[in-house]
């Protein structure tokens, strides 16, 4: 029996070593998936609820993986669903291929049902490789440059292969004019600077006396190298979102995240530093970075395109994060360094986890959303993966959760998108199907889309070694997020026909899939639903009732900025009373004694 071009496609996406697709079926790929019926399900078809789902779930599987995201859909509706995900992809620089169908050969260009501009369509997601195969011969080439792009890249890149293509017999590409042939495989490589910048960098670091470190996610494969160099410095390591994982937060110098979601300790040492060492991120917001000219500046990137953005740093090493710390390492000198910002650091950390504790202990309309993550924290598992939605839960999950070694977790740093956390999850499972994983969402996202992805989670939960997926619910019937920026930043009160959301009964749907639900009404019974959730022998869903007027509080917010924000919604916001209570009580915290301190 002859193989088509649709055989050949998954008989090369198995040699690359791609052993799932994300994917939702439909006619523009009824090629490739008669395929894979032939094929025995190899690579194994992943089928989400949406195909947005299936790209998202495509992101966290390459995110959790370190391997190749990879996901399919029909033409012009489907590979228009895919675009949110693949955004995710290229702003998080993740590699993804999407391998989308297209209408037949004979009806392009005819306004033909369902034809879409597909090189126009995705010219801007997948702009390092967008490429259509319309002859069996251009396949092996086509395929294995989006995949090489991809993982060279950290990018999507996308195939578009016609209906009728999919269907022609394949023909590997001859030795012939005009033919490009092409070779799997890709060696692993290295980027470092050369010797002259990384003395020059080193000579920055060794003149600072109060050191700031900001680590992002590129710094996921040098964990002891920075921590060496942390250490050197005596500095303060300050976390991008999408590095939280990166560094242990028990170690005593490490000050969590940074931003508008971060900590207090995190803001303090940007502020307060001179001289800042920047490995692997490319955090954007310049007012949480020192002041210009305050502190001088490094700056590790593997890209070169990222390099000397969002602060003027005298110095920009190009290279892998690892291999350019271990060649910096030999020429600091650490032991001419005081302890005195050290401590300073140190002091400040221990101070903000006991705000934190105090904040999360506050009494609220029915249940404080600090105190459902903070009590989340001790029973992480140690190998768990977390996932985070984006939404005022982003606040909780970045200040609450102490990330420890052997633990991962995620979310839509760049694109910030909604309706990520439960698929990101999914692909996580697939990543790692003897890990457990917990996606921590609010209920504007779940009702976006993940309660529909439960329904994928139960479809494939016999498939996962640990069968744990927790997915949490706060349940404030708010778009939260959002109210609070109406408030802080345009000084307007709740627009409720936008922000309010029907109370759904998330525990109970999960139960009618034959599911774990859980529905935690009081503060009293919280533990016990995170250990009923975490203990369940599949997935489950726990459902927390919060209380929305509880504020997600940036960690630079002045008294004035709060009086200014309370004035502002005593104009007519609905929950004006609660609101200003519960901002009032959590900002207090920060004043009282804490611990002491040696």
């Amino acid at each position: 029996m002859s193989t088509k071009v649709s055989d050949h496609v998954l008989h090369r996406l198995r040699a690359w070593g791609v052993e799932q697709v994300f994917g939702y079926p439909g006619d523009g790929i009824n090629g490739l998936l008669a395929a894979w019926g032939r094929a025995g399900d190899q690579p194994r078809f992943i089928q989400a609820r949406h195909e947005e789902m299936s790209a998202f779930q495509a992101v966290g599987y390459a995110k959790f993986s370190g391997r190749l995201g990879v996901c399919v859909a029909t033409s012009g509706p489907g590979a228009i669903h895919l675009l949110n995900g693949l955004y995710d992809a290229k702003l998080d620089h993740v590699p993804v291929l999407a391998i989308v169908g297209q209408t037949h050969r004979t009806a392009m260009g005819g306004s033909y049902q369902q034809e879409v501009d597909l090189h126009s369509l995705f010219k801007d997601v997948a702009s390092e490789f967008v490429e259509t195969v319309t002859v069996p011969e251009q396949l092996p080439n086509v395929l294995d440059r989006a995949i090489r792009t991809a993982y060279a890249r950290r990018c999507p890149t996308a195939v578009i292969i016609p209906g009728d293509v999919q269907e022609l017999v394949y023909e590997a590409p001859t030795h012939e004019f005009k033919m490009v042939p092409s070779s799997l495989g890709l060696s692993d490589w290295t980027t470092v600077p050369s010797e002259e910048p990384l003395r020059r960098a080193a000579e920055i670091l060794n003149s600072g006396d109060k050191v700031a470190i900001l680590a992002g996610q590129g710094a996921a494969g040098a964990r002891a190298e920075v921590e060496r160099i942390a250490e050197l410095l005596g500095a303060g390591v300050a976390k991008a979102l999408l590095g939280k994982d990166v560094l242990s937060d028990e170690l005593p110098y490490v000050t969590g995240s940074i931003g508008l979601l971060g900590t207090r300790p995190s803001y303090e040492l940007m502020r307060d530093c001179d001289t800042l060492l920047t490995i692997g991120s490319s955090f954007p917001y310049a007012q949480f970075l020192p002041e210009s000219g305050k502190a001088r500046g490094v700056q590790i990137d593997i890209d070169p395109h990222m390099v000397g953005m969002r602060y003027p740093y005298e110095v920009n090493l190009v290279g892998d994060a690892g291999e350019t710390l271990r060649r910096l390492i030999p020429m600091i000198r650490g032991e001419e360094r005081g302890r005195e910002w050290f401590d300073t650091v140190c002091d400040n950390v221990r101070r903000w986890d006991d705000v934190l504790e105090r904040r999360a202990r506050l009494s609220a309309d029915p249940i404080n959303p600090e105190y459902v993550a903070h009590t989340l924290d001790p029973l992480l598992p140690p190998d768990a993966i977390v996932t985070s939605d984006s939404g005022s839960v982003a606040n909780w999950y970045a200040r609450h959760l102490t990330m420890r070694p052997g633990m991962r977790a995620s979310l839509s740093g760049t694109l910030a998108s909604m309706g990520c956390g439960v698929p990101y999850a999914i692909g996580a499972k697939f990543a790692h199907p003897d890990r457990p994983v917990i996606a921590l969402v609010g209920d504007g996202a779940m009702q976006m889309n993940g309660l529909a992805e439960l329904i994928t989670a139960a479809k494939y939960k016999d498939r996962w070694l640990d069968p744990r997926l927790v997915v949490a619910v706060w349940n404030n019937r708010d778009l939260n997020q959002v109210t609070w920026e109406m408030r802080a930043m345009g000084g307007a009160p709740s627009f409720l026909p936008s922000q309010e959301l029907p109370d759904v009964q998330y525990a109970a749907f999960a139960r009618s899939l034959g599911l774990t639900g859980v529905r935690v009404e009081t503060p009293e019974d919280v533990e016990a639903g995170w250990r009923a959730a975490l203990e369940a022998d599949g997935p489950a869903v726990v459902e927390f009732l919060t209380d929305p007027a509880v504020p997600p509080i940036p960690p630079h917010a002045t008294w004035e900025q709060m009086e200014a924000t309370a004035a502002s919604v005593l104009r007519g916001d609905a929950d004006r009373g609660s609101m200003i209570r519960q901002g009032f009580r959590a900002k207090v915290q920060e004043f009282l004694p804490g611990r002491e301190t040696k």
